[in-house]
């Protein structure tokens, strides 16, 4: 799942980029608000949360929310602020913020909101993931695969898990090159022009040790399919 985070604090935007890294979503972290708008403006498809600080350069997170909105956009947006007077909290919301964070708080906290703006959102992603054999838990970011009567954990990197989210949310489609690069990358990062097929082939072969082989189909030319088994 992939993040906008827009915070200006660099020790804090750093921090909160990391813990989510940990917890396998991928993180867009800028600094200003003018940079915020021009990654929702291009690329807002992409995302599946927002994380605003209130007071930014250029644009603030009210300003952002409020151009948010009136795109259209539903990308579910959590503020972060010092500002803690219920004046304050009813502004962000009214401005289109769907859940608000008063400063000083805890990375715990971070995370069960945006846990919970996951379920509220108009696609809401459930606890688990589960297609065939494989079930992928977000509660314990792990991914298990149903070996007769019982289940094994397949052990991923983060990029692996993200990867195998991406194809088991669309099954049997061709998902191309660019499309992972765009969902599962940074925009920011410069990976490496083969980094899609070498990390699909690790994938792979953790995979072939459970004998979930060919799940990943190669489609010459034009990108890459999930079968179901």
């Amino acid at each position: 799942m992939k993040i906008l985070l827009v915070e200006d604090e660099p020790d804090l935007g750093r921090a909160i980029q990391q813990a989510l890294s940990r917890e396998k979503y991928v993180v867009d972290w800028v600094q200003d608000g003018y940079a915020g708008w021009d990654y929702l403006d291009s690329r807002w498809a992409g995302y599946r949360m927002a994380i605003f600080d209130w007071l930014l350069p250029g644009l603030t997170g009210i300003e952002l929310c409020k151009r948010l909105r009136q795109s259209k956009s539903p990308l579910p947006v959590l503020m972060l602020t010092a500002k803690d007077s219920m004046a304050d909290k009813v502004a962000g919301l009214d401005a289109g913020a769907d859940d608000y964070l008063v400063k000083p708080f805890g990375m715990a906290e971070l995370l069960a909101r945006l846990r919970a703006l996951q379920r509220r959102s108009p696609q809401p992603y459930s606890q688990n993931l589960q297609l065939g054999r494989l079930t992928l838990d977000y509660a314990t970011s792990t991914v298990s695969v149903q070996m007769g009567q019982q289940s094994e954990v397949v052990h991923l990197t983060a990029k692996e898990f993200q990867l195998l989210e991406h194809f088991m949310r669309h099954p049997q489609q061709i998902v191309s090159r660019d499309q992972m690069m765009n969902a599962l990358w940074e925009v920011q990062a410069e990976p490496a022009s083969n980094v899609v097929s070498a990390q699909i082939r690790l994938l792979r072969r953790k995979l072939a040790d459970y004998d979930c082989d060919g799940l990943i189909e190669t489609v010459y030319g034009l990108g890459y399919r999930f079968n179901l088994t």
